[in-house]
């Protein structure tokens, strides 16, 4: 993985194959903390769903199957973090037309108690923590291959430094 070298920018991270999404998601799971929220940016085939799985796997690891909540638009699973027992929320807004649709998944509810993983949160943006907020704009290279960009709110600052200091130059 590559990694831009300011510490105030945001990080880049190249995505090589399928396993360097799955180690960015473990990476990412253990400094997740409850009231946390991934929002997951791209395109189709882009990688989002490989991501959220590899984060929940990460967290869940007796958890056999992460289905993506394409049609049921959101799944929750149960975590162990330092802090004590939590709940991921995997929510998958492709589908929803209207934002007010987001309250009847239990939106309020995750973002109190819970880690929010989001694919497609353009719509709620603005209904999310600023602060609490991690961005993982997903992309797809010339090669095919994928980068991701993360980009946080303050309680990321020095949660991000530590991603970034942990990639090789």
């Amino acid at each position: 993985m590559s990694v831009m070298t300011r510490p105030d920018s945001p990080l880049s991270v190249a995505l090589p194959d399928l396993a360097a999404t799955a180690a960015l998601g473990q990476r990412l799971a253990a400094l997740l903390r409850p009231g946390d929220v991934v929002a997951l940016k791209g395109d189709l085939g882009a990688g989002k769903t490989t991501l959220a799985r590899a984060i929940v796997a990460a967290l869940s690891p007796e958890i056999e199957e992460v289905p993506s909540p394409t049609f049921t638009l959101v799944q929750t699973y149960p975590v162990q973090l330092a802090e004590g027992l939590a709940e991921i929320w995997h929510f998958d807004l492709y589908r929803l037309d209207h934002v007010e649709q987001i309250y009847e998944l239990g939106i309020e509810d995750a973002l109190t108690d819970g880690i929010c993983v989001i694919e497609w949160p353009e719509l709620v943006e603005g209904l999310l923590p600023k602060a609490r907020l991690l961005t993982v704009a997903l992309g797809i290279t010339a090669t095919g291959a994928r980068s991701a960009i993360l980009s946080g709110g303050a309680a990321w600052t020095e949660r991000l430094a530590k991603l970034r200091s942990a990639e090789p130059s």
